[in-house]
């Protein structure tokens, strides 16, 4: 289970960070960043994966009211342009300029520190399994792009999006070539690609 150890060794204001949607075939890549009050740490923040959908969303709740908490997104034309790695960083760079302060280091789940960040940064690998400040980040950024997507579903029916979240599920996979590429889905993904490249 996280636990917020590796905030107390640092001390000071400290913000985990976390993405989601590096895999998809369609929709925006998101980042939250999240700075816990050290006195008001949630019990059951973990990674947003391994909860169930009632409770990731209760803890979304109560951190939208007792923490501060940030959102960033990269477009589906920014992961086009820059690819994706660099997209979910400025994702990151983004959620963590929008807090209401300017933390004094920033905890990031995985191995790279984001180009663009201009603070102290500690990477975390495996970071929502191990920080709860990362962990609180894991839930919001997916409660967030789950919901993007489900929007996304009403505007595109048939690709399951509401499901599937637009990763390459096997039922997205067949609506692709079935219906054809809508405007959220990522041209620089190979399935993607190769349906709008396929050789005629």
């Amino acid at each position: 289970m996280p636990d917020y150890s590796f905030e107390l060794e640092i001390g000071g204001c400290v913000a985990g960070v976390d993405e989601v949607g590096r895999g998809p075939l369609a929709g925006p890549v998101m980042a939250a960043a999240v700075v816990l009050d050290p006195a008001d740490i949630l019990e059951g923040l973990n990674d947003s994966k391994v909860l169930t959908a009632k409770r990731r969303a209760a803890l979304y709740a109560e951190l939208m009211s007792r923490a501060h908490v940030s959102l960033g997104i990269a477009t589906v034309e920014e992961i086009d342009e820059h690819n994706i790695l660099r997209a979910s960083h400025l994702a990151m760079v983004r959620a963590i300029a929008g807090l209401p302060m300017c933390p004094d280091h920033v905890l990031i789940d995985g191995n790279m520190v984001p180009r663009g960040l201009n603070l102290p940064a500690t990477t975390v690998i495996k970071g929502d399994g191990r920080s709860v400040s990362i962990a609180a980040a894991s839930i919001v950024a997916k409660i967030r792009r789950d919901a993007v997507m489900v929007d996304l579903a009403q505007q595109h029916p048939g690709y399951g999006w509401e499901t599937n979240m637009g990763y390459p599920s096997k039922s997205h996979k067949e609506a692709l070539l079935r219906i054809g590429v809508t405007p959220h889905h990522r041209r620089s993904f190979k399935p993607v690609h190769n349906i709008l490249y396929q050789d005629k």
